[in-house]
């Protein structure tokens, strides 16, 4: 069976969210995808044909002011040339986000995703962990240690650079583009098992 297909469509404003989207590549990668990186504001007619290509797409966007950036804004509506052909109807979904506050309400973009994922007919895929840090037990260097559940959030301090990520939160969405990988790898035996 060929690998999947995974692109990571994401938008990075100061690096921070950049590095996230390399983490999920690296955890697709590792999983067995083909990962296309593509940057939505500056993105070309070649990209776009990527992205209906692929079996499945992650979102990704820093939350600026409780929601996705504006570059990634534009892009989506740009997109609803692929909503008026189902270009993407049925491939899998997943989003990922930073913002410097620990909430920073990351929730609303990845909502925004999952919304815009469902306009498009997708099917999402959430992160599939449980919180971490959040007994005595726990620590910040748990997984999912910000505890969100439909993707994968990241929080950096906004007077830090790209290398102060966490590298909890790296972990994290490595295991998003792990997961990503796996589910739609089934999506995809199991649309061929019923089609035989």
């Amino acid at each position: 069976m060929s690998s999947p297909v995974v692109a990571i469509a994401y938008h990075s404003g100061y690096g921070h969210t950049a590095v996230v989207a390399e983490a999920v590549r690296t955890g697709a990668e590792e999983a067995g995808a083909t990962v296309h990186l593509i940057k939505v504001d500056e993105i070309t007619e070649a990209q776009w044909e990527l992205l209906d290509a692929a079996d499945a797409i992650v979102f990704g966007s820093p939350t600026y002011m409780g929601t996705a950036s504006g570059a990634f804004h534009v892009f989506a509506e740009a997109s609803s040339k692929r909503w008026f052909t189902r270009a993407w109807q049925d491939k899998i979904a997943a989003g990922f986000t930073n913002s410097a506050s620990k909430s920073g309400d990351k929730l609303h973009t990845l909502q925004y995703f999952q919304t815009l994922a469902a306009q498009q007919g997708m099917h999402w895929v959430n992160l599939g962990l449980l919180p971490g840090w959040n007994s005595s037990e726990g620590s910040e260097h748990d997984l999912n240690r910000l505890g969100f559940f439909s993707g994968a959030a990241a929080q950096t301090n906004s007077d830090e650079g790209p290398e102060a990520v966490h590298k909890a939160d790296i972990a994290t969405a490595e295991h998003l583009g792990r997961r990503v990988t796996e589910t739609t790898r089934t999506f995809i035996t199991g649309r061929a098992a019923a089609a035989a």
